[in-house]
């Protein structure tokens, strides 16, 4: 049914967008159940770790179910959450930062008066491990979700949480270019790191107007960097869209 991924896009998002692209386009109907972990693998040329990234990836954004004992199914098609086929890339990850700053914010300003101590703890290993990837030459993206999503889970509202987990593969796009475009200059990279502390120190300090307004500042300049970048990163940028293009 696959043939194998390979190239510089993460092997994980490949598959993940690869299994996308069969649901979406009705090759794997609703009830269908996907092939198993094992004839994935063999299939894509990828290991099993590739594999369960990013089945978890789809079940996080809603496409499909795994049954105890039986496998994995593909669940009702459900609205998209965002309408982003006619929009180019610039525009789609303008919009994506839009969405987080109102999201972000409220979540900012929820953890600030509902953290625990290893709610606050967990936050602060999550922006040292943003430091370690980047020191390691990596993008860190991965951690900067962390960071993000450990803010929400420490509001304990598991609507919020369910509702970021399940645009997960759209923030995780925006995300990813977001910091293609940061890691272009030195200056982006520190005013990022600072913005990420600044939500920190407001939520230790339990102040959740300051960490609303931090929160919200992190997206605005986010927004701004992205619309400061010149012509040719966005057509370099184009290489990302299957991070977008895998959301549901």
């Amino acid at each position: 049914m696959f043939s194998k991924v390979s190239g510089p896009v993460r092997l994980a998002d490949q598959v993940a967008a690869t299994l996308s692209e069969e649901i979406e386009s009705g090759r794997l109907a609703e009830g269908d159940r996907l092939p198993t972990e094992v004839e994935l693998v063999r299939q894509l040329g990828v290991s099993r770790t590739v594999v369960r990234e990013a089945l978890s990836r789809l079940r996080n954004a809603g496409l499909i179910e795994p049954r105890q004992g039986i496998g994995v199914f593909v669940l009702p098609r459900r609205a998209r959450p965002l309408d982003l086929e006619a929009a180019d890339t610039r525009a789609k990850v303008v919009q994506i930062a839009e969405l987080r700053r109102a999201i972000e914010g409220d979540a900012a300003h929820l953890a600030a008066t509902r953290a625990t101590a290893g709610d606050l703890t967990r936050m602060r290993e999550a922006l040292d491990a943003i430091d370690s990837a980047v020191a390691a030459g990596g993008d860190g993206v991965d951690e900067d979700l962390a960071f993000h999503g450990s803010i929400a889970e420490s509001t304990g509202n598991t609507v919020m949480v369910s509702t970021l987990r399940y645009l997960g593969e759209v923030l995780r796009g925006g995300i990813r270019v977001t910091r293609a475009n940061e890691a272009r200059r030195n200056d982006f990279l520190e005013a990022v790191r600072e913005e990420h502390h600044a939500i920190l120190a407001a939520i230790e300090a339990r102040d959740a107007e300051a960490a609303r307004r931090a929160a919200r500042r992190h997206m605005d300049h986010a927004a701004a960097r992205l619309q400061d970048a010149d012509d040719g990163f966005w057509t370099e940028a184009e290489d990302l869209e299957v991070d977008l293009d895998a959301a549901p």
